[in-house]
């Protein structure tokens, strides 16, 4: 394949190109990551492996998933295994007549040498409904093979009659075993650094956090290292390095380790103790060290039932629709849902009431106080079922004024026993007044202590 294949991006034989350039896999066997989509006979697979003597496939593909996790990579891999044309646009500076001219080369490299071309369209979702479609008619007639790739949902941000005239896949965040081993194949591979420095241990760890499963990041990150290494004539690169050449500390942390716990711990804790400061710096410490945002969300739902509960209601909320936001968004802008729900949990009152309550009434049910269901509780669905006194005498609340029926609703081992006990913090206070009254009019006693 000869140079004049290229038609816009980067040819990664270029010397000076970026690391992350040079790096590009050649073959799906140098591919990281992704095996889902390469599975033999899938059609990203059909349309890679195909051979330049094959009838060549014009299916038109969309890449979604997060950034450098191969998504030009496949593009080309798609262009140079079957000897056709790669033509790249950048969404964010290509207008509709650069797209038209991209494509009126594209059919006449077709109609003249029979030559195909592969389109590469980086950041789609950045194109507008009048550029999307201007693609339509190289796409429906064959002209070019589109490969579009997207870090946002296609069902949002890609017209309806591109995305169904293409192949939609979704790619995974690159794991810390795979820029792992990608790493350490730049540090040896002539493309690379060809052996002229090492890797420390505690320099690829950083890395790996720096990278958050982007490779892209990651070997840009190395290359700017052996730089930082090989000016002061070392040929290690070590923590240090890494550290003065992108500029951000490493904090002292491991995923796998005591930190994880300790400072998951101190966060938590903060957040409890209604200590804003001390939460985010927490916060910050574990996104900067790579934590996994989903578990740090997880947590926050978490603490706002068991630590604050109906203190404040919409805690909780607050803290669900950050996990949501996360997910949805990922990282790094998911550090904003989560510094937010971690502001507001940690100014929101506290009571632990409802984690009293769940975990009283769990310990009598182990303790084998259970009993049998009332029978005026117990289901008359059925036949028959009122000969053997399932629902009789059961009083319908909202037949009674006020909708509270006095009836007993637990088994009698249960008694007048009480679990949530509410405080008189917050929002829970008022819950507090009304449990009172609700409690009196089921003809429940109230014990002195909670007059």
């Amino acid at each position: 394949m000869t140079a004049s294949l290229f038609d816009g991006g980067v040819d990664p034989r270029r010397p000076g190109a970026p690391m992350a350039v040079r790096m590009r896999p050649r073959s799906l066997d140098e591919l990281v990551g992704q095996r889902h989509l390469l599975a033999q006979g899938s059609p990203l697979r059909r349309l890679i492996g195909a051979s330049a003597d094959q009838p060549q496939s014009t299916t038109s593909i969309i890449l979604w998933g997060p950034p450098g996790t191969g998504k030009t990579t496949l593009a080309t891999l798609v262009s140079t295994s079957t000897g056709r044309r790669f033509a790249e646009l950048s969404a964010v500076t290509a207008g509709v007549k650069d797209v038209r001219e991209v494509i009126d080369r594209a059919r006449d490299a077709l109609a003249m040498n029979g030559i195909g071309t592969v389109l590469f369209v980086d950041e789609v979702h950045r194109f507008s409904k009048t550029q999307q479609d201007a693609l339509l008619p190289a796409v429906e007639n064959g002209w070019v093979t589109l490969v579009a790739a997207t870090t946002e949902n296609p069902s949002f941000s890609v017209i309806s009659p591109l995305l169904s005239r293409s192949l939609l896949l979704t790619l995974a965040p690159l794991t810390d075993d795979d820029i792992s081993a990608l790493l350490d194949r730049a540090v040896v591979d002539p493309r690379g650094l060809n052996g002229a420095a090492e890797l420390s241990d505690d320099a690829r760890d950083h890395l790996l956090r720096i990278a958050g499963g982007d490779a892209r990041r990651a070997l840009t990150s190395l290359e700017a290292a052996a730089g930082a290494a090989l000016d002061v004539g070392s040929n290690v690169i070590d923590l240090a390095a890494v550290e003065r050449a992108v500029d951000r500390a490493a904090p002292r942390y491991d995923r796998d380790g005591d930190q994880h716990y300790d400072v998951i711990s101190a966060f938590i804790k903060s957040v409890r103790g209604s200590d804003v400061d001390a939460a985010l710096h927490y916060l910050s410490r574990m996104i900067e060290a790579g934590e996994d945002p989903r578990f740090l969300a997880r947590r926050l739902v978490i603490l706002a039932s068991e630590d604050i509960g109906l203190a404040d209601p919409s805690a909780l909320q607050t803290a669900t629709a950050a996990a949501e936001a996360v997910a949805f968004i990922g990282m790094p802008e998911g550090k904003f849902p989560l510094a937010q729900a971690t502001i507001a949990l940690a100014l929101a009152p506290k009571s632990n009431a409802v984690a009293v309550a769940i975990g009283s009434a769990q310990d009598d049910v182990r303790k084998g106080l259970i009993g049998p269901v009332p029978a005026h509780l117990r289901d008359s669905h059925y036949a028959r079922a009122g000969d053997l006194g399932h629902g009789v005498g059961y009083v319908y609340p909202h037949d009674v004024p006020g909708a509270v029926a006095e009836q007993v609703y637990g088994p009698d081992q249960m008694g007048d026993r009480r679990y949530y006990r509410p405080t008189r913090y917050g929002a829970e206070a008022r819950y507090a007044d009304v449990l009172d009254k609700l409690r009196q009019a089921l003809g429940r006693q109230i014990p002195d202590d909670e007059i």
